[in-house]
């Protein structure tokens, strides 16, 4: 039996609006995260996806509900105790790739291994070991701005995954790249799974992702309609 990293309780977020109405963004979502998977939360705009991925990874709370990481009710914890899960149990890719522009991809990926305590004197090693995993061992000197975006969500992705998270979340990764450079950074995220054993939790609109997935749930109007 495959062991459950993550898992929802009747996960409901609400939220007022201007006119002091409050609009439900999820209702009672129940999720099963396994343990060195792809998982893919699929949906169109407004169904509720990033909303759930933002509760998942401890960036938001919800309404109503729980949510069980490694054996911890993570949503009953102090903002010091997630904030500090997040920073050495978590790693989070987004749209926006979020790399300072006056850093080399080395450096950027180095940085994120500061920031998560990782021992110095392994640093080095382990920079250059994750850029060659993400292919880019021969542009890791590199700036951003001299990178093309599927480059640069390279570059993302391989600092997420520098200190060992448990799991990797990432929020439309590949929403701003074409089809072709699309696919070949979830064909990483699979080859990751595959070959490191990491446990990947994704959102996206697109159906030419869904078919390298391990598990799919759909969200429609804030629920769970479908699940593969």
């Amino acid at each position: 039996m495959n062991e459950i990293i993550l898992s929802t309780s009747n996960i409901c977020r609400d939220f007022k609006i201007g006119d002091g109405s409050v609009v439900s963004a999820l209702k009672n979502i129940n999720v099963e995260i396994e343990k060195g998977k792809l998982t893919i939360l699929r949906g169109r705009s407004g169904s509720g996806k990033t909303t759930l991925i933002n509760i998942l990874g401890a960036l938001d709370r919800p309404t109503k509900g729980s949510v069980d990481f490694g054996g911890r009710d993570i949503t009953k914890l102090s903002d010091k105790k997630r904030d500090n899960i997040r920073r050495m149990e978590m790693a989070f890719v987004f749209q926006s790739v979020a790399l300072m522009s006056g850093l080399t991809a080395f450096e950027n990926v180095e940085f994120g291994l500061r920031l998560a305590k990782y021992p110095y004197e392994k640093r080095k090693a382990r920079v250059t070991e994750v850029m060659t995993d993400v292919g880019l061992d021969k542009r890791m000197h590199h700036r951003p701005t001299e990178m093309s975006g599927g480059e640069q969500q390279r570059t993302a992705i391989a600092r997420a995954i520098a200190h060992e998270p448990m799991i990797v979340f990432a929020d439309e990764p590949t929403a701003e790249l074409d089809t072709n450079t699309a696919l070949h950074i979830v064909s990483l995220f699979k080859r990751l799974v595959a070959e490191r054993g990491m446990t990947i939790i994704m959102t996206t609109h697109d159906p030419s992702m869904i078919d390298i997935a391990d598990k799919v749930y759909t969200l429609e109007d804030g629920e769970i309609v479908e699940e593969d």
